[in-house]
């Protein structure tokens, strides 16, 4: 398969994904305390994956990556908390700052732009190698979950509909394969989409996802984030066997 057509193809799994996150904030059956472990092994996937493989490989591309790794990060920055500045993962419990309808739509197109890039990481490893776009694909769908669930909670504490809420959800799932069609029909800017979404990977592992995990004491959390570099370490081996 082309790398356009793989990339469409995992970037639909993540897709689905950001919808199934919103399926769990509109129902009660699953226990919303097992997100916490998503966002630990998460974030210590994605790290791992931002630090020991997109960023030497945007290196290789190109050697004023690191402008564009640092544009990446201050970007999502500026979408989720300088339009968005209530804006965090979880489940939404602080209401009474939503009520303004104008906050749950920053909130919202902060996490599409994210979203975006989360596509564009996919569709950027694809056509670089298989194995690094399978594992920038798994560093997207271990955050994929919590992100439908944070935009369904944020859209239900601001008072939308449970409809309303799954859209938005989706909505995230549309601007991941936006991203990865962005990319996959423009393969030339590969060398500056893969360290834009580099900085977008830290950003979001470091400053979204590590400050919820940290909130929560004990040190399960903690063995999960290193979970989740061994799991990226495991994953990476096997790869190169194969």
């Amino acid at each position: 398969m082309s790398p356009l057509t793989i990339s469409l193809l995992f970037g639909s799994l993540a897709a689905a994904a950001n919808f199934f996150g919103g399926l769990i904030i509109v129902q009660t059956a699953w226990h919303r305390e097992y997100l916490k472990y998503f966002l630990a092994f998460g974030s210590g996937f994605m790290l791992a994956a931002a630090f020991l493989e997109m960023i030497p490989e945007s290196l290789n591309l190109l050697p004023g990556s690191p402008a564009f790794i640092l544009g990446g990060y201050l970007l999502v920055h500026l979408f989720e908390h300088g339009f968005s500045p209530h804006f965090h993962f979880g489940e939404e419990v602080h209401t009474e700052e939503l009520l303004n309808p104008n906050v749950s739509a920053s909130a919202l197109i902060g996490l599409l732009s994210h979203c975006f890039f989360d596509g564009v990481a996919i569709a950027s490893g694809f056509i670089l190698s298989y194995p690094l776009g399978i594992i920038l694909f798994l560093a997207v769908i271990l955050h994929k979950l919590p992100e439908g669930f944070t935009v369904g909670s944020i859209m239900m504490a601001s008072g939308r509909s449970k409809r309303f809420s799954l859209l938005s959800a989706a909505g995230l799932g549309v601007a991941t394969l936006a991203g990865v069609l962005t990319m996959g029909l423009s393969e030339g800017l590969v060398k500056f989409g893969l360290p834009l979404s580099a900085g977008v990977t830290i950003y979001v592992a470091a400053s979204d996802l590590m400050p919820e995990v940290n909130e929560e004491p004990g040190v399960k959390l903690s063995l999960c984030v290193f979970g989740g570099v061994l799991l990226f370490v495991c994953a990476r081996l096997a790869l190169r066997a194969i």
